[in-house]
């Protein structure tokens, strides 16, 4: 049986190679699905060897935008190397470490299982309906080779219809990576699947793909989805992928941003009430921002990887919590939400931040540091704080703080082009925190060292101050943090709301 299964998919990967004959060094998958009901994944892969005795295949260890070690390789089952001619011999070093030596051969052809049967957005699933795969749990790399181009085939389970990835496809069910960041950064989804109606912006077309969509009311919630990705490209003044997907990856919680896709929990059955529409939409709008914030405007420590530790970074409060603040700001812009929505939201973030005696024990930098291992205090509420309630606080003060020192003529906006612009486009990567305080500094005109110590330390933050920069009155006498516009602003504090929430538009 083994010989029979290596025959076949060596015969599918020489199918994969004579597309890339000209890339040497390209490593060729296949991957088959027809194991789904005993939910694993059988992986072929192919490569040419290096000049030593031995070659290292690591799996990572974690997958980016999840930021907890997943200990993928302990998922990986009847592993089995062969050569030109004979079988290699391998031993494993370590939980997500292969040494296969290769003397006397050109080609390496690893044949390995990977058990899919945790149905979560970080980590790989599936049966008879569908798969959902990530990609950091199910294919080995060489190491130290990251940039090393991939091609990848997909056998499908029996009647399945449908593949979709943020990967771009060269032929049915074949895919292509430049690289491993970029293969680990593009989940896969296959089954019997729901492709809604597409739409473009600025001429880059954008789709929605879903596993066991329930009951809604597609076209308007396709039109939502537009306008938030309109929302979001008039923020930023870019777009910087050929392709988009969205996918819906069935019922569960969470999801994971990536360059040219999301994952995210999604049956539609939310969309059907006020509420579960609104909170649909924000978390949509949330993973797709990260397009922008994260996966491009990033931090330094945020790539290259490190898929074997994890990347530890004091910033993650810009990253998620900054994406937080746009996914308000985003949905108000689109028309999607009202100016009470927005105000509401900002006041549950602050009651959440508020409420625990975390916010004496632990700033914003830890906790974005110290969120791959809970921090010191483990998972003692009452001693941590989470940067998606203090980050997009933090954020708001800023914006309105940038903005009452230039008269309202600069923003938040600008400081996310300029990062974008500066770091991304111009000298690709990330920005350290030095970098990141001194572009706020320049857009403001003005220093923020207070706004800053609000990062780094545990200080009581000065609601009242920033709000009002922005017309805004909140309400902290009695703790419950109501928040309005102010009953007589100046000119600039009224001119500031009205550009904030974009109401003249």
């Amino acid at each position: 049986m083994k010989k029979y299964i290596l025959s076949v998919y060596f015969l599918l990967l020489l199918s994969s190679y004579s597309i890339f004959a000209q890339q040497k060094d390209t490593v060729h998958f296949n991957i088959s699905l027809t194991g789904a009901a005993i939910h694993t994944v059988h992986v072929s892969m192919h490569c040419k060897t290096s000049g030593s005795d031995s070659m290292i295949f690591k799996m990572p260890q974690w997958t980016p935008g999840y930021y907890q070690i997943m200990n993928y390789g302990n998922n990986v089952i009847h592993f089995h190397a062969d050569g030109d001619r004979d079988s290699l011999v391998w031993r494993k070093a370590n939980s997500n470490t292969w040494i296969v030596g290769i003397k006397n051969t050109k080609n390496v052809i690893l044949n390995y299982d990977v058990i899919a049967d945790n149905p979560f957005v970080a980590n790989s699933f599936m049966d008879t309906s569908h798969a959902y795969l990530t990609p950091a749990a199910t294919f080995l790399y060489i190491d130290k080779k990251i940039q090393t181009p991939v091609a990848l085939s997909i056998e499908q389970y029996k009647n399945w219809d449908r593949i979709a990835t943020g990967l771009d496809s060269i032929a049915p069910a074949t895919f292509t990576a430049p690289d491993f960041d970029v293969l680990f950064d593009c989940p896969i989804l296959a089954g019997n699947l729901e492709e809604l109606p597409s739409f473009t912006v600025n001429g880059i077309p954008h789709r929605f793909i879903g596993y066991k969509l329930d009951d809604f009311d597609r076209p308007a919630f396709m039109n939502d989805l537009k306008r938030i990705v309109e929302a979001s490209v008039n923020i930023m003044k870019d777009i910087p992928y050929q392709h988009y997907t969205f996918l819906g990856i069935g019922p569960g919680n969470g999801g994971i941003e990536h360059l040219t896709s999301s994952a995210n929990s999604f049956t539609g059955k939310e969309l059907n009430n006020e509420g579960g529409r609104k909170g649909t939409l924000s978390f949509l709008a949330h993973e797709y921002f990260h397009n922008y914030n994260v996966k491009r405007v990033r931090p330094i420590e945020l790539g290259p990887f490190d898929y074997d530790n994890g990347s530890k970074t004091n910033q993650l409060w810009i990253s998620e919590g900054w994406t937080v603040y746009y996914e308000y700001v985003i949905l108000r812009r689109a028309g999607i939400i009202s100016d009470t929505d927005v105000y509401n939201n900002f006041r549950g973030n602050i009651l959440a931040y508020e409420k625990h005696e975390g916010k004496d024990h632990q700033s914003l930098a830890q906790a974005s540091a110290e969120t791959w291992s809970d921090g010191p205090f483990g998972n003692d509420p009452d001693k941590t704080i989470s940067y998606y309630d203090k980050g997009p606080v933090v954020a708001l003060m800023l914006d309105f703080a940038i903005r009452h020192y230039t008269n309202n003529k600069q923003s938040l906006d600008d400081v996310m082009r300029k990062l974008y612009n500066e770091f991304y486009k111009q000298q690709n990567r990330g920005f350290t925190e030095e970098e990141l305080k001194k572009v706020c500094e320049k857009t403001a005109g003005n220093k923020l060292d207070e706004l800053f110590d609000y990062v780094y330390t545990t200080r009581p933050l000065n609601y009242s101050k920033y709000f009002n920069y922005g017309g805004l009155d909140i309400n902290t006498a009695d703790k419950s943090f109501s928040i309005q516009p102010m009953k007589h602003p100046d000119a600039l504090q009224q001119a500031i709301l009205k550009s904030w929430l974009n109401i003249a538009k």
